[in-house]
């Protein structure tokens, strides 16, 4: 009986070890889990990685420089991503809108949501490319990092360290936008869709064709009298620059920047997913650096 009982003991001790040690597994794990996140898009995910660090798992739908954004369907990946995701990122002004039916049939009364369009006060109807205005990331950098901080409070002081390094390496993109206000507001410009809009607005470039871009925007066919006024700008020089998509290059598309090559007007290339390899701000530097050369007329 007494061996019986020692046996007994013993187990009893094991078994209250494996469990303090079980428990210690899982508080370490709890501590150093990292926050799920998804980005419907991959600028705002790679501006949630910088924000988050080490602490983040961030999953990106739309992140292939060589697709049109438009085109995309989602997935039963897309869907499944997002049912584990604490953090939902996306553009909204329904430039996204699968998102929104993603999220409907995926209920998680956890699960953060932010929506870029709004924070800037932007609807349905408006130019949905909002990652080109100067505002949107950092207004989308600010409401990540506070929804970071209220889902990992432990790790507060890393993730104001890294808003505010995010905030400042902002400068020399609103330096750049500054400099090229100063010497071309007002130019005229052209583009094949209103994808660049905001940062030609920011820049103060007088954009043409706008009836014209929208259409193209919608997958629609512009009007004759638009593609002619189009085609009559690009002919007489009327504008100095023809910002186009390079992610949606449709046979009007072409046309236009055959006849911009043949009058000797610039053309600059923009994309809506930021390129591989480059994190957000030196995209939009780049980007920037192009409109200048194009404006200065060295375009591509």
């Amino acid at each position: 009986m007494q061996g019986i009982a020692r046996r007994a003991l013993k187990l009893s001790k094991l078994i209250a070890a494996g469990a303090a040690a079980l428990a210690f597994c899982n508080a370490a794990f709890a501590q150093n889990a990292k926050i799920p996140v998804v980005a419907a898009e991959n600028f705002y995910g790679d501006v949630v990685q910088q924000l988050g660090g080490s602490h983040v798992d961030v999953t990106s739908i739309l992140s292939n420089p060589d697709q049109d954004p438009h085109l995309f369907e989602a997935s039963p990946k897309t869907a499944r991503a997002l049912q584990h995701a604490s953090l939902v990122v996306y553009n909204g002004a329904d430039y996204d809108p699968w998102m929104t039916k993603l999220l409907d049939v995926s209920k998680n009364a956890k699960r953060t949501v932010i929506i870029a369009a709004d924070l800037v006060g932007k609807k349905a109807g408006d130019n949905p490319h909002l990652w080109y205005d100067p505002a949107t990331m950092p207004a989308v950098a600010r409401a990540v990092s506070a929804a970071l901080v209220t889902a990992d409070p432990a790790h507060k002081a890393d993730y104001d360290a890294n808003l505010a390094k995010f905030l400042d390496s902002l400068k020399p993109i609103d330096a750049k936008v500054a400099a090229l206000r100063a010497r071309y507001a007002g130019v005229p410009v052209t583009a094949t869709e209103p994808v660049f809009g905001y940062m030609s607005d920011a820049i103060g470039l007088a954009m043409r064709n706008p009836s014209f871009q929208l259409a193209v925007m919608n997958n629609t066919e512009p009007s004759a009298s638009d593609i002619a006024a189009f085609e009559k700008d690009l002919r007489e020089k009327r504008v100095r620059v023809l910002i186009y998509n390079s992610q949606a290059t449709e046979a009007l598309t072409r046309r236009m920047l055959k006849l911009a090559q043949q009058s000797k007007v610039p053309a600059m290339s923009v994309t809506e997913t930021e390129p591989a390899a480059k994190n957000f701000q030196k995209w939009m530097a780049v980007q920037l650096d192009a409109l200048s050369a194009a404006l200065e007329g060295k375009g591509q």
